[in-house]
């Protein structure tokens, strides 16, 4: 090995000979850390990049899908609960023809592809159930496809067609939707699931499709819509107009001092209304006319006559003759007809009540009367249908609005006083830090300065050494061949003038003690 690398390995293992515990310790830390960084930097250029393999499965399919990459030694992933795998890029594409050659997953709904396994001895029966299977797959798999749905079921209640057209029902539809976590579908998204569902079946309308999520709540009930419940509906109503007035009253006597209240009386039922209004119009044309006239004139037959008193006949004139006139005169006429067929939802406001409580010190300058005009031509009251408006001034209580101030003045000072603890360890650690170094540097400055001390010391030992030995050499006997230089900053010399010293001191001990006893008086002296 060359001299220069070897004197570097030495002078390498001086310097971590001469480190302190604590000089020690910290950089057995730092070269840890460094290694752990430099293990999960490679870990993480290693990894393998991952695609989902599939998504939304049941914990059956998942669970079988699993044991197939394990048996095919692919490393996989499972997130999103468990309903999707991830697998390497590399893999992706082969371990689904392994899974759909393996009839993976399951748990398909099929759809319309249910339809190419019927024989051609089918019954009647195993046609109609079959194509509605294949129409109920193709729809939850298409509302399944909808952002925050996790999985969706679809029910479709067909009825069959029959010669009594009078007796006809409709059909109808049950969607069950299952979201993903923390996700809550918005009215827009259930209307666009009733009316999917609805569009998709003959004769099927709107309000004839209900949507139920995963908690049991109804999103949509079969006549009522996609709008929901008529508890869903009244709670909505109230809170739209509460907000309206609310927002309107915050600008008229300020934010806080004004608080409304609304209850709305809707009606929960449902039904429809067929009307016929007829009206004659001015100058209308006879559309149609028949007159038909009889007249008798002439003798014989049997004279009649009239009853008289108890019912008995008294005759009349005995001759016969007698005259007979009829007319009959049929007319129609052209009329207007209006046949209106209404469909009543749930969901009518029958009535409603607005109360209103306005902060006394905060309406000064305001009447109640503008107020509560105010309010009717926001909320839409209507008197004739039995809405009523309450104003009334009143003291507020501010033993909340006080607990709240000292509550959020209390909350700022914890804040406060966390961030100054924070601030101080962290000015403790950083101090620690420093301290560490600048004693680092002292010791080090020290220890520099002790060698340096020590290597001038061996020098002049060396010096005088050789003077001593060259005037107690004999004479014939060549003397002892020069040191080599000293350099005072290196240690490798230090050690090689020590080993010197070590063999003087063996062949002559006591002349080398008092060469060390001389040079220490020398050294106090001065």
């Amino acid at each position: 090995m060359p001299t220069q690398v070897t004197s570097a390995f030495r002078r390498f293992g001086d310097t971590l000979r001469a480190f302190t515990i604590a000089q020690r310790t910290v950089a057995i830390i730092g070269l840890a850390v460094l290694a752990l960084g430099i293990a999960a930097l490679a870990m993480w250029a290693a990894k393998p990049s991952y695609s989902p393999l599939f998504t939304g499965l049941s914990a059956t399919d998942a669970s079988t899908i699993v044991e197939q990459l394990r048996a095919d030694g692919v490393a996989y992933e499972l997130t999103n609960g468990g309903g999707t795998i991830l697998v390497p890029e590399a893999n992706v594409y082969q371990e689904r023809l392994t899974a759909a050659a393996a009839g993976l997953p399951s748990s398909s709904t099929g759809g319309y592809s249910l339809l190419d396994k019927m024989g051609v001895t089918s019954s009647e029966f195993q046609q109609s159930v079959t194509y509605k299977r294949a129409l109920e797959g193709e729809l939850a798999a298409t509302i399944q496809a909808m952002k925050g749905v996790k999985a969706a079921s679809v029910r479709l209640a067909i009825p069959e067609d029959t010669v009594f057209v009078s007796e006809k029902n409709d059909p109808t539809a049950s969607v069950f939707v299952e979201t993903a976590n923390g996700v809550t579908l918005t009215n827009d998204q259930v209307q666009a699931i009733v009316h999917l569902t609805s569009a998709s079946i003959d004769g099927m309308a709107a309000t004839d499709v209900a949507v139920i999520d995963s908690k049991g709540e109804v999103l949509s009930a079969v006549g009522v819509g996609a709008t929901g419940s008529a508890s869903s509906q009244v709670t909505e109503y109230e809170t739209r107009v509460k907000s309206s007035v609310q927002a309107m009253l915050d600008k008229v006597v300020g934010v806080g001092n004004a608080t409304v209240v609304v209850a709305a009386d809707m009606s929960t039922e449902s039904a429809n209304r067929v009307a016929e209004t007829f009206t004659s119009p001015e100058g209308a044309p006879v559309l149609n006319e028949a007159t038909k006239t009889e007249d008798y004139t002439g003798t014989g037959g049997t004279a009649a006559g009239v009853l008289g008193p108890d019912n008995i006949a008294v005759p009349g004139d005995a001759d016969g003759n007698g005259t007979f006139t009829s007319e009959d005169t049929t007319r129609n006429n052209a009329v207007n007809k209006i046949t209106e067929t209404r469909t009543i939802p749930a969901g009518s406001l029958n009535r409603q009540t607005i109360s209103v409580a306005v902060d006394r010190d905060a309406a000064d300058n305001v009447r109640v009367a503008d107020i509560s005009a105010l309010v009717s031509t926001a909320a839409g009251i209507d008197p004739a249908r039995g809405d009523e408006v309450t104003v009334q001034l009143v003291s507020f209580s501010t033993a909340g609005a006080t607990a709240a101030a000292e509550a959020l003045a209390e909350a700022e000072a914890q804040a406060a006083a966390s961030r100054m603890t924070e601030l101080i360890k962290i000015g403790i650690v950083v101090l620690g830090i420093l301290g560490a170094l600048v004693a680092g540097v002292i010791l080090y400055a020290r220890r520099s300065r002790r060698q340096t001390r020590e290597a001038i010391e061996l020098g002049e030992f060396m010096e005088s050494r050789t003077a001593i030995e060259d005037a107690t050499m004999p004479i014939g006997i060549e003397p002892m061949p020069a040191p080599l230089p000293v350099l005072s900053a290196e240690a490798a010399d230090s050690d090689r003038q020590r080993a010197e010293i070590d063999a003087m001191a063996g062949r002559d001990p006591q002349q080398t003690a008092e060469f060390l006893r001389s040079l220490m008086d020398d050294r106090q002296n001065a």
